[in-house]
């Protein structure tokens, strides 16, 4: 059970294997040569022979000392086969993630990502560091012993030598039955990854709508189905292990009654009978323990097909053109997209967003605004009809051409966890203070992070130390500081104190002078400055213009603010009273 894809991920692991195997030899060959020393003394011992005994006791003593430094090393050389290939398949799967994009989650879950590439690498700890050392150890092993006891007593040594092969053949048809559970295992596994992580990320919401028992139950039904499969991988497991013992007791017990029988004969002297009884086990110990590292080994090799399972999707990246550098106009004929075949977002869509111009999509949640941000932000593919950025094809750009040109600022950007220095420079490396102050002060933040520690000023994960308001104009200062010809603003304003939402659209007015906005808002009232508005209902564009224009040709957005307009007059009718 040899993948040669993973070998070929690393020679260097091979070179420690084949060293591995090198030093487990040695040691074997040492334990010979201590138990022939001390057969040899048994037959002395039963002939009255007492000569040689310290440069015996000294054979013996350099045996033992060189069957523990051989051990030693070949220990150190399993743990650096598995720790070089560990490292390579975690940083080819980093490495895949950052040329898949945002988009990779459309193909493999997070979950999944993260239990492959904590677990599912360290599964392949033992593959390499066990269990490839030890399948060419358990065929040299055998070999050599039987060299040496052939010299004893030929029939004993062929009799232990014809059973060895008994082990891998009760590996053999386990494997079949192996490989489909631990496909099971692994499936049922990742689900239950799914489920864990989503409820955690929205366990307040579950405890505000009492929805947490409810998910608890559906958890628990899913952890059940895991536990069975568990349950009948380790009964597969424990059941191989027991015929392998059986084989392994057997083929030895079998080696020793020949070698009685032929000591009885007076074929071989008490010496030799003691050297079969003694080396009979070390036959079969190499296989039993190939077959002891072989369930984990292929718990491992599931986990290999699910690595590479990610590693061979395909990359756009391959036959990705280059955004062009003097032109930035967006548009789009008969866009049409669906996250499901038969529920179609957007249905034919047409816009045309020309470079220094503020531009807005409108509508009421659901109606595709946001999935057009999407689109023209590759962070979702797989679109019909024609999305064009500075006339060409966004599927066939490169996503990081694409991110130079493009800035999307969101209602849920994220912060990292660290200093507010280290989250702004993420979008200019080598900004220095001043410029940093100067787009802090621009989202008025600055002087709230001169009460703190200023630049330095720890942020927890997601910003949770700071206030909604905060985070967005963080979030705001930071594409300020990416200075990039395109930005997009999803929701940029929603669930924020109306001090901040007022600070971020003057911040949104005066760039519109300067670069060319998309502005994609469920409020009216923060779009009706734009140069374009298109007004989305299911998916359709229903109208195109200013706001004005609107007003009066478009009834879906006259109707659509007019409402607004009430609940905004009604609520400042009540909070006057």
């Amino acid at each position: 059970m040899i993948k040669k894809r993973l070998i070929q991920l690393s020679e260097d692991s091979m070179k420690h294997i084949k060293r591995n195997v090198f030093y487990q030899w040695l040691a074997l060959c040492a334990n010979i040569i201590l138990v022939l020393s001390v057969s040899n003394f048994i037959e002395q011992l039963y002939h009255n022979r007492m000569s040689g005994i310290g440069m015996r006791a000294l054979v013996m003593s350099l045996a033992v000392g060189m069957r523990f430094i051989c051990t030693r090393a070949a220990s150190k050389e399993s743990f650096l086969a598995s720790r070089d290939v560990k490292k390579i398949l975690r940083e080819k799967i980093y490495d895949k993630l950052l040329r898949l994009g945002p988009s990779y989650s459309e193909r493999v879950s997070t979950a999944e990502v993260i239990q492959i590439t904590v677990e599912g690498v360290d599964q392949l700890e033992t593959y390499f560091g066990q269990y490839l050392p030890q399948l060419f150890y358990s065929l040299l092993a055998p070999v050599t012993l039987f060299g040496v006891l052939a010299f004893i007593h030929l029939k004993a040594a062929l009799v232990l030598l014809l059973c060895v092969p008994l082990i891998p053949i009760a590996i053999i048809c386990v494997q079949k039955v192996a490989k489909r559970l631990l496909g099971k295992y692994w499936g049922q596994y990742a689900k239950l990854g799914d489920s864990f992580l989503e409820n955690l990320q929205g366990l307040t919401t579950l405890k505000i709508y009492e929805a947490d028992a409810k998910r608890h139950k559906q958890m628990n039904e899913e952890a059940e189905q895991f536990r069975i499969v568990t349950m009948k991988v380790l009964k597969m497991q424990l059941n191989s292990i027991i015929v392998m013992d059986i084989v392994a007791l057997g083929g030895a017990a079998a080696g020793i009654i020949t070698g009685l029988k032929a000591f009885q004969a007076g074929v071989v002297g008490i010496g030799g009978m003691f050297a079969i009884l003694l080396l009979s086990a070390d036959f079969f110990i190499p296989m039993r323990q190939l077959g002891s590292f072989f369930h984990v080994a292929m718990n491992g090799m599931a986990a290999s097909d699910k690595i590479f399972r990610l590693l061979d999707l395909e990359e756009e990246m391959s036959k990705a053109k280059t955004v062009q550098e003097d032109r930035f106009d967006i548009s789009a004929e008969n866009l049409t997209f669906a996250y499901e075949a038969e529920r179609p977002v957007l249905d034919e869509i047409h816009f045309h967003m020309k470079p220094g111009q503020f531009t807005a999509l409108v509508g009421k949640s659901g109606c595709g605004k946001s999935t057009i941000a999407s689109l023209i932000c590759k962070r979702t593919t797989g679109y019909e009809g024609n999305l064009k950025f500075g006339g060409q094809e966004i599927c066939e750009l490169s996503e990081e051409g694409l991110q130079e040109k493009i800035t999307l600022v969101s209602m849920n950007s994220y912060l990292f966890g660290g200093t507010v220095r280290e989250n702004l420079c993420m979008a200019k490396a080598d900004a220095g203070e001043e410029e940093l102050w100067r787009v802090l002060e621009i989202v008025r933040l600055s002087e709230f992070l001169k009460t703190q520690n200023g630049l330095d000023t720890i942020l927890k994960e997601r910003g949770e130390n700071l206030s909604g308001g905060q985070r967005q104009r963080l979030a705001l200062a930071r594409a300020l500081l990416h200075d990039s010809p395109v930005y997009v603003f999803d929701e940029a304003t929603s669930n924020i104190d109306v001090e901040s939402e007022e600070r971020i659209m003057e911040v949104i007015r005066e760039l519109a002078k300067q670069k060319m906005v998309l502005m994609i808002s469920h409020r009216l009232a923060n779009t009706v400055c734009a140069d374009q508005i298109y007004m989305l209902e299911k998916g359709k564009i229903v109208g195109s213009g200013t706001h004005e224009t609107l007003l009066d040709s478009c009834s879906p957005y006259a109707k659509m603010w007019n409402s607004q307009k009430e609940l905004e007059q009604y609520a400042g009718g009540k909070g006057h009273v």
